[in-house]
């Protein structure tokens, strides 16, 4: 846990006590579901835990406001983004319903009473949010069909409203063939591991 701590410093004793639990807790559950690559249990701090605080590196979510974690497997992003912003309303989607039972499971031993967990389809929900995370799981032109009408109107909206979507590698004719306004913010300014050379946050605001 101490590279979480090194690079969100301003971690409360509450915070890291729930990363620490969280690890704990994620490890059970991937014995038994496989959320994670047995490989990468190993490195559960750096490449799951730190990736998905990756997004909090591009965008401060507005207290009060309410984001989506689309595809969220055994949690992430959006576990790890819960316990950072304790003020923001996390709604986690898969439609894969033994791993959201394992979320909602750790959602529940960590007691983070802002995360809610639901087995389904993104294009199946009916409420709008203010932010959308996910980490790959579909190319950008595909997923963002399943998410464009999921934000809020831009006048409720909080400030930069829209999707922060975890990649890896070149992007550039991923970007263009979605026609999408979209930036890109490189994990390797802010983080120095190997891991983080290729990782990415897509940023395509909301209304785009």
């Amino acid at each position: 846990m101490h590279i979480l701590h090194h690079y969100f410093p301003h971690l409360t004793d509450h915070q890291r006590q729930l990363f620490s639990q969280l690890d704990t807790e994620f490890r059970g559950w991937n014995e038994r579901l496989n959320l994670v690559a047995r490989t990468d249990v190993d490195n559960l701090a750096e490449r799951h835990f730190l990736h998905s605080l990756g997004i909090a590196k591009v965008v401060e979510f507005a207290p009060g406001s309410s984001v989506l974690d689309v595809g969220t497997g055994g949690g992430l992003p959006g576990l790890p983004l819960a316990i950072l912003f304790p003020e923001v309303k996390f709604h986690l989607v898969d439609s894969i319903g033994k791993k959201i039972h394992a979320v909602q499971e750790m959602a529940r031993a960590l007691n983070l009473t802002n995360v809610t967990a639901e087995q389904t389809r993104a294009e199946q929900l009916r409420p709008k949010y203010d932010y959308v995370v996910s980490r790959a799981v579909a190319r950008l032109a595909t997923f963002h069909t399943w998410i464009a009408h999921r934000y809020k109107p831009q006048h409720e909206a909080a400030p930069n409203s829209g999707l922060y979507y975890l990649k890896g590698g070149d992007l550039t004719e991923e970007i263009e063939e979605s026609g999408l306004k979209a930036t890109i913010h490189d994990l390797s300014d802010f983080y120095t591991e190997s891991f983080f050379e290729t990782k990415k946050v897509v940023v395509v605001p909301s209304g785009r």
